[in-house]
């Protein structure tokens, strides 16, 4: 449960606001620059690498912590949504382009009814409804249809509602306050041992061919992952998810103008417009969740 403010925005809250932006832009920026370097790297090692590199990071401050092995059980499961959700985004741009991967990575939102459905058996609102109906229909234009419909694209669909389910666990872990540098490096290293031991099991080569491409995974590494995550995780304690979840909408926006200015990718006004449509679905979908009324009346809001 969440107490919605009418008064003006504390400074905590003006922080976390602007945290959150970052965490869209910097994730936003990220198709582009890790489509560069697919051609350099496997995409299971390259994930195997970033998150390496986070959890090694985030080693000294877990290594002043009592009980190093808490949270180890949350962390389980929050690593297997995360590995489902960067091992088919990776791979998925190998097919697709980074605007498509960055607006059908966006439907998170649209998945997160379904699976409250599934799991609490809470019916989706009639908003939520035409959520749904607006960003199907975005994502038709995008990708062309049917026939335009890829293999990269259903692989980016995928990453998309592990995304989902990620957000509902961390939310449900970072509300019962746990540890989030614990949390973070539990996930972090066995992200980067699932997918180390999928690029073995299908024989890639561990190679990573040139220094643009280190620079692209210590970046990844560095700022999506290790940062963002983090930022993430903080300013959810202190911003109801309504806002979260607006602020977010952003980063297909932001991956869209990466791929068309500074990756080159060709304007198509139709994926345009079809753009459009999936980031209306998911601002629906956000208002869906919220009680106009009940703000007005500064009661508390339901999750």
């Amino acid at each position: 449960m969440y107490n919605f403010s009418m008064n003006k925005p504390s400074g905590r809250g003006v922080w976390s606001d602007i945290g959150l932006f970052y965490c869209a832009a910097i994730w936003g920026s990220t198709f582009i620059v890790t489509k560069g370097a697919l051609d350099f790297v496997d995409p299971a090692v390259m994930v195997g690498i970033r998150f390496f590199i986070s959890a090694a990071l985030l080693l000294p401050w877990v290594l002043k912590r009592k009980n190093r092995t808490a949270h180890m059980r949350e962390g389980f499961y929050l690593s297997i949504f995360l590995a489902a959700l960067y091992l088919t985004q990776t791979t998925g741009l190998l097919y697709t382009t980074a605007s498509n991967s960055g607006f059908i990575t966006g439907l998170f939102i649209i998945f997160i009814p379904v699976f409250m459905y599934l799991f609490r058996r809470e019916k989706p609102t009639a908003l939520q409804g035409l959520s749904a109906l607006l960003a199907i229909g975005g994502m038709w234009l995008l990708t062309g249809g049917a026939g335009g419909f890829n293999l990269g694209d259903a692989l980016t669909l995928v990453a998309a509602a592990a995304y989902s389910a990620h957000l509902i666990f961390t939310d449900k872990y970072v509300k019962a306050e746990a540890d989030t540098v614990l949390l973070a490096f539990h996930q972090f290293w066995m992200v980067s041992a699932i997918a180390f031991i999928m690029a073995l099991f299908k024989g890639a080569s561990l190679a990573v061919a040139g220094v643009n491409a280190w620079g692209v995974i210590i970046f990844l590494a560095v700022f999506p992952t290790l940062t963002a995550f983090f930022i993430q995780m903080l300013a959810q304690r202190h911003s109801e998810p309504f806002k979260v979840g607006i602020i977010f909408t952003l980063e297909p926006v932001f991956a869209a103008l990466f791929a068309w200015t500074w990756g080159g990718e060709e304007f198509v006004a139709v994926k345009a417009a079809g753009g459009l449509l999936i980031v209306s679905g998911m601002l629906i979908g956000e208002l869906a969740k919220f009680n106009l009324r009940r703000a007005v009346k500064k009661e508390v809001l339901p999750v």
